[in-house]
C-alpha cells in the first residue's frame, strides 16, 4: 500500500496531522493499535470534555512551563479562540464555565469524536484499526494486525503515538526504542497529572472522598487554588495535579488553609477564648474550617502548637507529608519523550527527513484544565502543516 501521508495514531495530535494532510488534497492513511480510535479523548470526556482554557495567549502559555518557548508559535497558531472555532465548526455547542474552562454542552466527547471522523473520511482519510506499528523495514512501515503482518509506504510520516501513561488506551511508550535505534534523541518518560500517594493515619477514613476547596497548595514555583479531593489512595484532583510537577522533582508540598487571610488575621482569630469548646469546634467556629481541612490540619499538623502565632503559621504553611506521585501508568500524562533537539522547527526529526512528531510522545508536560488537549491539537496541527509543506518540496 502506497500513500502521500501515514499518520500513526489516531488521538487528538495524530487525527488533527491527517486533517491537514487532506485538506492539501494528499492521501492519507491512519493507523491506530487500538480496536478504536480517540479512546483516551473519549476516556477523558467521560466526565465532560474540557477542551481549552478561555484565556489569553500569555495566560495560556504560561501553564506549559519549561517547553513554553519552543510551543509558543504552534499555541499562539491554534490558541483558546481557534480550538473553539474549530469545535463549532464540527457542529458541537460550547460553553464556558465560571473559571474558564470550555466543555461541548453535551459534556462529552463522543459527538465531536464521531463529526471529525466524519469529516475525515469526507477528505478521503483512510483508518485501519488494529494495526501495531512495529517500526520501518527499509522504506516501508510494518505493522502487525489481525491479517497478518502488512507493509505500508509513505511520503511522510507523522508520528503521535502518546506518552506512556494509560497503556490500556494506547499510550504505552513502546515506541521509544524504536526511536532510539534511529539515532533520535529521547528524555526519560515521567509522570504528569498524577495523584499524590498518602499513606493516612486510620481516623482520615471517614474523610475519603471528601473534596477539599478553599485551599492554595504550593511546591517550588508552582501555585494552585484547584480542588482536590481526599481518597483512600492519596490526594487526587486538578489543584494536586497542576503542581506535580514541582513535586515529582523534588520540591517539599505545602498547604494553605486558608488563603483569603493573613497569617496575622488568623492568629487574631484564634486569640479568642476557647472555652470548653473541642478543637475542632473551636477551628470551625473562629476560622470555618469545614471538616475536611481541619483533619488535613490534625492528620500533617500534629502534634498542634497551643500558640496562636505558632498555629497560624501551620495553617498557612501546612507540610504534606506523601510518598510520592502514583505510578506512571495512572498518571493522566507524562512528560518526555522525543526532545526539542531532536526535531526542527516544523517537528520534523532531524535524524529522519520527512518523519514528523506530535502530541504527548514529544517532552513537554502542561497542567489538565484545558491546556493538555490545546497543546495536542496545536502541536498535531503544526506537524501536518509542515508535512504538507514537506510534500510541497519533495
Amino acid at each position: 500500500m502506497d500513500f502521500d501521508a501515514v499518520v500513526i495514531g489516531a488521538g487528538p495530535a495524530g487525527l488533527m496531522a491527517a486533517e491537514e494532510l487532506a485538506r492539501a488534497g494528499h492521501s492519507v492513511l491512519v493507523a491506530e493499535a487500538k480496536p478504536s480510535v480517540a479512546r483516551k479523548l473519549l476516556m477523558a470526556g467521560k466526565s465532560g470534555l474540557n477542551l481549552t482554557k478561555d484565556e489569553s495567549f500569555d495566560q495560556l502559555i504560561f501553564n506549559y512551563g519549561e517547553a513554553k518557548g519552543w510551543l509558543a508559535p504552534m499555541i499562539q497558531d491554534f490558541d483558546a479562540q481557534a480550538v473553539q472555532d474549530w469545535a463549532r465548526g464540527l457542529g458541537v455547542d460550547l460553553f464556558t464555565g465560571s473559571t474558564g474552562r470550555v466543555f461541548p454542552k453535551v459534556m462529552k466527547a463522543s459527538p465531536l469524536v464521531r463529526a471529525w471522523l466524519e469529516r475525515l473520511s469526507e477528505l478521503g482519510v483512510q483508518r485501519r484499526t488494529g494495526w501495531f506499528w512495529r517500526g520501518w523495514n527499509g522504506a516501508d512501515l510494518q505493522f502487525d494486525t489481525a491479517e497478518g503482518p502488512q507493509a505500508v509506504t509513505a511520503k511522510v510520516i507523522v508520528l503521535a503515538l502518546g506518552g506512556a501513561s494509560w497503556a490500556r488506551l494506547g499510550s504505552d511508550g513502546t515506541w521509544a526504542p524504536v526511536l532510539a535505534e534511529q539515532g533520535v534523541q529521547l528524555a526519560p518518560f515521567k509522570p504528569a497529572n498524577a495523584g499524590l500517594v498518602v499513606e493516612w493515619s486510620d481516623h482520615m477514613a471517614s474523610q475519603f472522598g471528601a473534596p477539599i476547596k478553599g485551599v492554595a497548595l504550593k511546591a517550588g514555583d508552582l501555585t494552585s487554588r484547584g480542588e482536590a479531593v481526599i481518597s483512600e489512595r492519596g490526594l487526587e484532583g486538578g489543584g494536586i495535579y497542576s503542581i506535580c510537577a514541582a513535586v515529582r522533582d523534588g520540591a517539599p508540598l505545602t498547604l494553605d488553609l486558608l488563603p483569603d487571610l493573613s497569617e496575622a488575621e488568623v492568629a487574631r482569630r484564634l486569640s479568642r477564648p476557647r472555652g470548653k469548646a473541642s478543637l475542632s469546634n473551636y477551628l470551625r467556629k473562629v476560622l470555618k474550617l469545614d471538616p475536611a481541612r481541619i483533619a488535613l490540619l490534625q492528620e500533617f499538623g500534629r502534634p498542634l502548637p497551643q500558640d496562636a502565632r505558632e498555629l497560624s503559621r501551620v495553617i498557612k504553611v501546612l507540610p504534606v507529608k506523601h510518598a510520592g506521585l502514583r505510578p506512571m501508568d495512572e498518571a493522566i500524562s507524562t512528560a518526555g519523550g522525543v526532545t526539542r533537539t531532536a526535531l526542527d522547527d516544523g517537528l520534523m526529526l532531524q535524524a529522519m527527513p520527512g518523519v514528523f512528531c506530535a502530541g504527548e510522545m514529544l517532552n513537554w508536560e502542561a497542567p489538565t484544565g484545558g491546556y493538555l488537549l490545546t497543546g495536542c491539537l496545536a502541536t498535531g496541527r503544526w506537524a501536518g502543516q509542515a508535512a504538507v509543506r514537506f510534500l510541497g518540496n519533495a
